[in-house]
This record gives C-alpha cells, structure tokens and sequence, in this order.
C-alpha cells in the first residue's frame, strides 16, 4: 500500500538472519504514538526467542529522517481534554521499550540518519550497535517547550565527556555523527549511499562475523568533532551548582559563543531547565538505564499532572505557534532555590516498571 494514511505506521518483516524494524510515518518524520511503540515491543518479543532471526535493524522510512520523536501534539490534546491517564500509558509503554531495546540478547542495530530527536533517540541511543550518517542530526530538545528530556537521555546526556550533557540537555542543541559520537550516543558513522548495502550484509552475509564486524566494513571516519575546542569553556560554565550560576558564568565568558547559549537560556522555560539540571545530574549517578528512566518518569508525569509549562511551551511552539509562551515562572531568576525539587520527589500513581 502506498497511502500513508492506510499502510502500517511500523514495517514488520525478516530478511535473512535480519528482523527488520522501519517507521513508517514519513509524513511526520516518523513521529512515534502508542500503536507504533506497541507494534515494536510485540516484534522483538516474539524475536526474541526466533532461532531465524539473529540481528534486529531499526530504522526510518523517508530520507528526511529516523524519528523526529514521540507526537507532542497528540499529546498535548491529551492533557488539555483531561485524558492524563493515556499520556501516561503512552510513557510507560515507551519507556518499557526504550529498556526492552537496551537489554535485549540479540544484537540490536540502528540506524540514525537524518533528524533523530527525542522519542528517536530512546530508540537509536541505546542500541548495540547505534549508525549515524552524514545527514545525521541528533537532539534532545525538550526543553525548547518547557519539558525535560526523557526516554534514557538523561542516562546518555549524563554519561557524555565533561559538562557537555548539562549544555546539550540545556540548550536542545544538535549534533551531528561526529559530535553524536564524541558524545556518545552513536558508535559509527557509515554514509547513507552505504545503507543499503549494509543492511544486505547484515541479512545475508554467510559467514560467522559479528554484525560490529559487518558495520566496520561500510563505516567511515567522520570528521572530526569541534566540541572538543569548547569543552574548557563549557565545563567551566556548566559545571556551577545551580541554573542562576551557569547563566551569570555565561555572561562572565565575555564571548560571542557564550552570550548567545545565554540569550537562548533566558528564553526557554525556567522550570523546565531547572528540572532539566536536576535530572541529568541525578542520572549521571544512577546505576543504570532503568534507574534513569525511573527518574525521567517521575519528572515527565509531574509536568503532565501538576505544572502547565509542558501544555503551554508546546501550545505556543506547535499548536498556536504564535513562539510566545507564557511561561511561570517567567524568568530564571524567580525561580525558587531548589525549583527542580518537586518533580524530583514526585510519585506516579502507577509505577513505570
């Protein structure tokens, strides 16, 4: 089928020793929803114990992107008419897949080209094997409408060099595959005219090797990173303990570079960002992807509940866009001296796990 409005949003099918994985809502830069979380869990549960399938490959239909992330939309009509409970089934559910994918016993790979953002990166980030290309672009950007990154990128964005997790948590900025790499949310770059070929060799290829075998034979070198020119910078700003700290060292850089992160700071939602700090630093200490998922629940569920920032960035950002959110508090400064305390110690009426 070719209607996009008819044929299945999830590609389910085996190719070889392949399970092969591919949203299939182009139109939407493949957005996830409940039915396409569900239909992922489903096929690696039944692949799981399948002796023919012995590689998963996830990827993307279209060429303008794997994920662009969950539909923020769909979930913003939730909360407004009331119907909090199914943004919470639809968080349970990916955030179980996001585990599921982590801790599965056959090798998972996936592939990140083009725009990977948010509920994308819970399904490329913690993969075996994670593929970026030359069209790669990969962020965490939900504070860009007043939220918290979710879906294990706290446990990424914690894990990264330095104070970069802070700074790419903070500002929702993107990465490209060398940047993704260095920081480590992918592993290998293979240019995106290699695809094809690749996933061919990893359905198909007679022999023993090992599918990080395979990709070593179609990956390239990028570039290399700039982020490690600025880590001096970022580690000295983003290092200060608290949210009013980092934006006062910012302005102290006295650099083109540094005022504009400061520019973009005092536009975005204060809570947001101070919930934001909260948890990527409580990540970085966490023993694991579950833990970290825990604790992202936790604080996505207290901004759905109990905080209007989350219906109102994504109201003014995607639903009026008329890019002027009335965000409460309105500044950085008049945020309390722990803000990102309450969604901390928030408990779900239902447990994540």
């Amino acid at each position: 089928m070719t209607d996009s409005q008819t044929a299945p949003r999830v590609l389910v099918r085996t190719e070889g020793a392949l399970g092969r994985l591919t949203l299939n809502r182009p139109e939407a830069i493949n957005a996830l929803d409940l039915g396409m979380i569900q239909q992922l869990t489903e096929a690696l549960d039944a692949w799981r114990t399948d002796t023919d399938v012995q590689i998963v490959l996830i990827d993307g239909e279209g060429e303008r992107g794997m994920c662009a992330g969950g539909d923020v939309r769909a979930l913003h009509g939730q909360i407004v008419s009331g119907r909090a409970d199914e943004t919470a089934e639809f968080f349970r559910a990916e955030y179980a897949l996001n585990a599921m994918i982590a801790e599965y016993p056959k090798p998972v790979v996936t592939i990140a080209d083009g725009i990977t953002m948010g509920g994308g990166i819970g399904l490329a980030g913690h993969a075996a094997i994670r593929i970026v290309t030359e069209r790669s672009k990969l962020a965490m950007p939900e504070t860009r409408i007043g939220f918290t990154p979710d879906v294990g990128g706290t446990w990424l964005l914690g894990r990264a060099p330095g104070r970069f997790g802070e700074y790419f948590a903070l500002t929702g900025s993107s990465m490209n595959a060398a940047d993704a790499i260095y920081l480590g949310f992918a592993d290998h770059m293979v240019p995106s005219d290699r695809l094809e070929a690749l996933r061919e060799a990893l359905a198909y290829r007679a022999d023993p090797t090992g599918p990080t075998e395979i990709v070593l034979l179609f990956d390239e070198t990028p570039d290399p990173s700039e982020l490690p020119s600025a880590r001096e910078w970022v580690d000295d700003v983003f290092s200060a303990p608290t949210l009013p700290e980092i934006v006062e060292r910012l302005h102290a850089q006295g650099t083109t570079d540094a005022a504009e992160v400061a520019d973009l700071l005092d536009g975005l939602g204060p809570t947001g960002l101070a919930v934001t700090l909260d948890a990527v630093r409580e990540a970085r200490a966490l023993p694991g992807l579950r833990a970290a998922l825990e604790g992202e629940y936790r604080r996505v569920l207290w901004f759905v509940t109990q905080h209007p920032d989350l219906v109102e960035g994504i109201r003014a950002q995607l639903v009026d866009k008329d890019r002027n959110p009335q965000w409460q508090p309105p500044t950085i400064t008049e945020l309390d001296a722990d803000a990102g305390a309450p969604a901390r110690a928030y408990s779900p009426a239902l447990p994540l796990f």
